[in-house]
C-alpha cells in the first residue's frame, strides 16, 4: 500500500507537474488548487504540512490540476480572484481582473488624493465584474459610483460582488451600450471620474493570445476592432458631456496604444494626458484629464 501524501509531498508534485505543463507560477498555482481542494486556509497549508491529505480532498486536487494543465485560469477554476484585495466572483459575461488593471486605481488615486473624502461621482464604462468601481469605492468612503455593461450576466455579477463587499449601497449597475445607458440626469450632473477597461485587443490578434485568456474571457470584453481602437472612438468623443469640472477619465489601454488613443484625446479636447505603467513597464492607463 502507499503511503498517504501529506500536504507539503502534494504541493511539491502538483507544483512539479504544473511547472513541467508550462504554467508560467506553478508555486503559486498549485498553492491556490490545493486550498480550494482542501477547504482550508493558507495558513493550515504551513502549520499543517505535515497532515494527510484525505482522498476525497485529493481527489478534487486532482481534477483541479487537470482543468489548469489544460489552460483554465486557477480565478476560473476557482471562481473568484483578488483585485486590489477584494474578493471578485468571476462569470462567462466577465473578464478575470489582472493585477496589470490596478494601474488604473493608482493612477486615479493619485489625481484625487486631496479630494478622497469627497462624493466623488464615478462611472465604469464596460464594468464587468466591477471589479474598478468596487476598488475605488473601498477607497473613497463617500464616493458613489454606476457600473454599465452591455452583458446582462456581467450587470448581475458586477452586482452581487457589490453585496459581497458591502459597497452595493454605493454602487448600481445597469445594462447598456457604453455612454448611451446614462441618463439625462446623470449627464447633467456629471461625474467627477470616469474610468474603463474597453476591449482593445485587435480582432486578429484575438486567435494568438494565450489560452488562459482567449478561451476562458468573453471575447466581447476582448475584441476592440480592426485596429483595437474601437471602443475608444466610442467613448472618448462622449466624454465632454460626461466629465464634471476638474475631473477625468482613466483607461486602460494595451501595449503600444498609448499615442494612438492620445491622439484621440487631443482631438476631442483634452490637453493634459498623463500615463502610467504596470508592473511589467507597459504604458496600460491614460488618463485624460479637464482643466
Amino acid at each position: 500500500m502507499q503511503p498517504v501524501p501529506t500536504r507539503a509531498v502534494m504541493l511539491r508534485q502538483v507544483r512539479d507537474r504544473l511547472a513541467a505543463g508550462g504554467i508560467e507560477e506553478p508555486e503559486a498555482d498549485a498553492r491556490a488548487l490545493l486550498l480550494e481542494a482542501t477547504g482550508l486556509a493558507p495558513l493550515d497549508l504551513i502549520t499543517g504540512a505535515g497532515e494527510a491529505l484525505d482522498a476525497g480532498a485529493a481527489a478534487r486536487l486532482e481534477s483541479l490540476v487537470v482543468r489548469r494543465l489544460a489552460g483554465e485560469p486557477v480565478g476560473r477554476i476557482r471562481g473568484q480572484r483578488l483585485f486590489w484585495g477584494l474578493p471578485i466572483r468571476l462569470s462567462v459575461g466577465t473578464l478575470e481582473p489582472r493585477h496589470d488593471s490596478e494601474a488604473l486605481i493608482e493612477e486615479a488615486l493619485s489625481r484625487f488624493e486631496a479630494r478622497r473624502g469627497e462624493a466623488l461621482r464615478v462611472l465604469d464604462l464596460g464594468t464587468g465584474s466591477g471589479c474598478l468601481l468596487l476598488a475605488l469605492l473601498s477607497e473613497w468612503p463617500m464616493a458613489r459610483g454606476l457600473g454599465i455593461d452591455l452583458s446582462d450576466d456581467a450587470v448581475r455579477t458586477a452586482s452581487a460582488n457589490a453585496a459581497l463587499n458591502g459597497l452595493d449601497g454605493r454602487s448600481i449597475f445597469r445594462t447598456g451600450s457604453w455612454t448611451t445607458a446614462v441618463s439625462e440626469a446623470e449627464c447633467r450632473a456629471g461625474f467627477d471620474l470616469v474610468i474603463s477597461n474597453p476591449p482593445y485587443i485587435p480582432a486578429e490578434e484575438i486567435a494568438a493570445l494565450a489560452p488562459e485568456v482567449r478561451s476562458h474571457d468573453p471575447r466581447l470584453a476582448l475584441d476592440g476592432g480592426p485596429d483595437g481602437l474601437d471602443a475608444y472612438r466610442a467613448i472618448i468623443p462622449a466624454l465632454a458631456g460626461l466629465i464634471a469640472p476638474g475631473g477625468g477619465t482613466v483607461l486602460e489601454i494595451g501595449a503600444g496604444q498609448a499615442s494612438d488613443v492620445s491622439a484621440l484625446a487631443r482631438t476631442a479636447g483634452f490637453a493634459e494626458i498623463s500615463t502610467r505603467r504596470d508592473l511589467g513597464g507597459h504604458v496600460r492607463a491614460i488618463g485624460l484629464w479637464t482643466s
